[in-house]
């Protein structure tokens, strides 16, 4: 066996199976595969993980999370949204999620001129009023730098007539500060074809992709929406969407076939709503995916008010797609991750050479079982093991005490 040409920071996974069945070895080197091959026909100078047992697919990423109000249900009381408190959940989050396979992350961040509070607009970074909640995110995700990939995107409140004067000046200056994207709900403006146009100028005079939740709930308004952001080039997300899992089949279908024409990407949350999210529910996601629509699917919120058990875990969002929605399991895989990736402007993932080494390692030899029982995991990020997780199951002889592990245990 010839010795690779990378060097001591190579990384080799052995022995991992892949969902058509193979099984491999995976060099990587840097941010890249370098090679694939059979199963010991690779070697390395560098560090060897025996991945024997385990399914290798390419990471999932997270397309849908409230950074500023994540983790907050405990306090039993209202989000805090002090500095402080909001960096700490967001790295916490993001952490969660990393070591359930995310190797990216959008965050919405609530941003926006309190009650009683002058607009400021212009007046520096140091004294933005209401941007204080992403100012904690963006220092986030600067600390989680090299350990995930965490976008921020700027979320107003309302943009348009008198009250949206200071929204409008806050969004440039959210924009001026580092957000990666622009959202926000058009549904909660007097006027959401007016606030959808101002997210669209500004997105486009800086070149942002735009993420927007909608309910969804009336075709004429989402299709009119998905028509506005037609031919936006850093691409537009919309979300959840969950109004039109109550449409008449024959209304669905045709909402559908406008929303493919329009190109955007739609984000379903399968594992519950968001704060923004007046209804719940998962839209007919085999319906749109067969008119040619993008699907991914998010987790929303994350152990807060609108989902105090949210678990943030793509695999679970996936296995809700496959046992609710009856998409095949790699077609809900693919929702959170390529399509996920895709919506998030991010690079595909093959675990092929030249791809990036962005993978996730679950217990077992099926897609099918990792989604529905995958509890043990290992996290690749740019070519370096960032997270693992693992589980052991023991069970006990009818009448007998407990079994020793990990003798006699199981990790799954």
């Amino acid at each position: 066996m010839p010795d690779s040409p990378s060097g001591a920071d190579a990384l080799l996974l052995h022995g991992a199976r892949l969902v058509d069945g193979r099984n491999v070895d995976v060099l990587i080197g840097g941010p890249l595969i370098e090679a694939v091959g059979t199963a010991g026909s690779l070697t390395t100078r560098g560090t060897r993980l025996d991945l024997r047992g385990h399914l290798l697919l390419p990471a999932p990423a997270e397309t849908h999370l409230h950074a500023d109000t994540a983790l907050s249900a405990a306090a039993g009381s209202p989000a805090s949204h002090r500095p402080d408190d909001v960096r700490r959940r967001a790295t916490e989050a993001a952490l969660l999620q990393l070591s359930h396979g995310a190797t990216a992350l959008r965050a919405h961040v609530g941003v926006g001129i309190r009650s009683g509070v002058a607009s400021v607009h212009g007046s520096g970074r140091g004294g933005v009023a209401g941007l204080g909640a992403l100012q904690a995110v963006l220092e986030a995700r600067g600390s989680l730098r090299g350990l995930t990939e965490l976008t921020a995107v700027a979320v107003p409140h309302v943009l348009t007539g008198v009250a949206g004067a200071d929204g409008l000046a806050a969004l440039r200056d959210a924009v001026d500060m580092g957000a990666d994207a622009i959202g926000g709900c058009p549904d909660l403006d007097p006027d959401p074809a007016g606030f959808t146009e101002a997210v669209l100028d500004l997105a486009a005079a800086h070149g942002l992709p735009v993420d927007l939740h909608t309910d969804g709930e009336d075709p004429a308004r989402l299709v009119r929406l998905a028509d506005m952001a037609r031919g936006v080039r850093s691409g537009v997300c919309l979300g959840p969407c969950a109004g039109l899992s109550r449409l008449p089949e024959g209304e669905a279908a045709r909402t559908a076939d406008r929303l493919a024409a329009a190109a955007v990407t739609l984000v379903c949350l399968p594992q519950g709503g968001c704060c923004r999210a007046r209804l719940r529910g998962t839209p007919p996601v085999r319906l749109l995916r067969a008119a040619g629509v993008r699907v991914a699917a998010g987790s929303g919120a994350l152990r807060e008010e609108a989902n105090p058990v949210g678990r943030g875990d793509p695999l679970e969002a996936a296995y809700l797609l496959a046992s609710q929605r009856g998409l095949a399991p790699q077609d809900a895989y693919e929702a959170v991750s390529a399509t996920a990736r895709a919506a998030l402007g991010l690079p595909e993932v093959r675990v092929e050479a030249g791809f990036p080494a962005e993978l996730l390692a679950v217990r077992g030899d099926q897609l099918a079982g990792a989604l529905s029982l995958s509890y043990s995991r290992i996290v690749v990020h740019r070519g370096r093991v960032v997270a693992r997780t693992s589980a052991v199951r023991e069970y006990c002889d009818s009448g007998a005490a407990a079994l020793e592990l990990p003798r006699q245990g199981r990790a799954d």
